[in-house]
């Protein structure tokens, strides 16, 4: 629900006539599904089967997308189909289902107060990859000559190598961040518009990004997200129609697109990036081992093309993935935990992604935590013959967990570390190639192994138990340091 995914659950339910009656395995699915979906019904007619149908797919694909639960009873389920007399023609399939977009009246009140902002900047989020407005957001960015930085979900709706892009801002501002170097660009803005953006904690560093006096522009295609943490200027509806509406109006308000200031832009994010590369490469040039995580996104980085999916674990491994790698086409897919972040489902999802996109080399990012809660799916990638890549970072802790506990209380529980656990082993158990990597050299050759793959494989890598994301949590920590 949090990750707006339009998911369409098919239930199995009792038996229609066993309802309430203690029936095996009988439960109020109802109430448990009202709280994490759009929509919930129990089918219990046989002739609105389609009705039904259609409905869930209409929930699931309009405005702001959502899972959808359908209940059906077991016995309906053997109920011979009924023969529908209206034909049914259209295909509800599609996402958004719907492109709509505010009025021209607010359209005009939003590019008015852009033209006459001095610093303004764009964050985009998760919805404007999920609304397929990734190029409308490219064409505001150069021709309205508008700064584009990103939320952790947004990584990916515009390229990082652009002159104009900021890379990620969210919780990542610690030493040796890109975010560090950046924030002051977005704090100093007096105008942002967002983008498909929820404004959520993890997206804001707490809500601490904007600067007080700061307008704020609102694009969402759900309205309560709308001024939830920010009084903002409304525009309510879909990014791609909105963000095309929007940017027409500045062109014709401002024909030569901020040139003025352009300039002076791009040599400012010039510098960030340029300083957070000379900074992090005591760790991406690092030979020292155990290794460090950055000196594997180092790696890694120069394998990302078009045709590469990465899948990052829940924790420290999202973290890695979105403030060590810089993408710069759109056909690369960054796809990190959305929602509620739960651990465990790298490797799962990065299956989905690969039965999704088969000509795509998928690698899923995990760490030795997140994945003891899917090493049965090894046989699963064997059996049905999935040729992705996991990457799984041993470092033999839990890692967020113990550095959060150290932070707030100064000591951690014994539920941090781990036993020595052989991935490897577990792997080629189930018939998978695994490979052991404890240096640079053997890293180098073992992620050579990812291009064209026609058959699973897993790289363990022994990382720095020591090492952690840039996060602000241990900012006062690092700098101390």
């Amino acid at each position: 629900m949090k990750a707006s995914v339009p998911v369409i659950a098919l239930v199995q339910d009792v038996e229609r006539d066993q309802t309430d009656r203690n029936a095996f395995q009988d439960l109020d699915q109802i109430s448990l599904f009202q709280s994490c979906t759009k929509s919930v019904k129990r089918i219990n007619i046989a002739d609105r089967v389609d009705d039904y149908i259609d409905a869930a797919f209409t929930a699931a694909t309009s405005g702001r997308p959502g899972p959808v639960a359908l209940l059906l009873p077991a016995d309906l389920l053997r109920a011979k189909a009924v023969t529908q007399t209206r034909v049914r023609r259209h295909s509800l399939g599609n996402w958004p289902l719907d492109r709509y977009r505010p009025s021209d009246e607010q359209i005009k009140i939003a590019a008015d107060a852009i033209a006459a902002a001095l610093n303004p900047v764009v964050i985009a989020g998760g919805g404007v990859i999920t609304s397929n407005a990734i190029e409308e957001l490219r064409l505001l960015q150069e021709k309205c000559s508008l700064p584009v930085f990103t939320t952790n979900m947004g990584k990916g709706a515009v390229d990082e190598f652009h002159p104009l892009s900021g890379g990620v801002l969210a919780s990542l501002v610690g030493p040796k961040s890109l975010g560090c170097h950046t924030l002051p660009v977005v704090q100093n803005a007096d105008l942002v518009l967002l983008v498909g953006t929820r404004t959520n904690q993890n997206g804001t560093d707490s809500w601490r990004h904007y600067g007080q006096d700061a307008t704020i522009i609102h694009i969402d295609a759900d309205p309560q997200e709308i001024g939830r943490n920010y009084e903002a200027i409304r525009l309510f509806g879909d990014a791609q129609e909105t963000l095309k509406a929007l940017r027409q109006k500045l062109e014709s308000l401002d024909p030569d697109g901020r040139n003025n200031s352009r300039k002076g832009v791009e040599k400012t994010l010039s510098k960030c990036w340029e300083a957070f590369s000379a900074e992090r490469q005591v760790y991406s040039a690092c030979d020292k081992q155990p290794m460090r995580p950055e000196r594997v996104m180092a790696e890694l980085q120069t394998l990302i093309g078009p045709d590469t999916t990465v899948v990052a674990d829940a924790s420290y491994s999202s973290m890695w993935v979105i403030g060590q790698l810089r993408i710069s086409s759109p056909q690369t897919r960054i796809i990190t935990p959305r929602g509620l972040a739960v651990l465990g489902w790298g490797v799962p999802l990065a299956i989905g992604a690969k039965v999704a996109a088969p000509s795509s080399d998928v690698v899923a990012l995990v760490g030795d935590g997140g994945f003891a809660h899917s090493w049965a799916e090894i046989e699963t990638l064997v059996r049905m013959n999935i040729p992705i890549t996991i990457i799984v970072l041993n470092n033999g802790i839990l890692g967020f967990q113990k550095d959060a506990e150290t932070v707030k209380f100064g000591a951690y529980t014994t539920a941090c570390h781990f036993a020595d656990v052989d991935h490897g082993a577990i792997a080629r158990a189930c018939g998978c190639e695994a490979v052991y990597v404890s240096g640079p050299d053997q890293l180098v050759t073992a992620l050579a192994k990812i291009k064209s793959r026609t058959s699973p494989l897993l790289i363990e890598v022994k990382t720095d138990p020591d090492a952690h994301p840039a996060l602000s949590l241990f900012a006062q920590m690092d700098s101390a340091a």
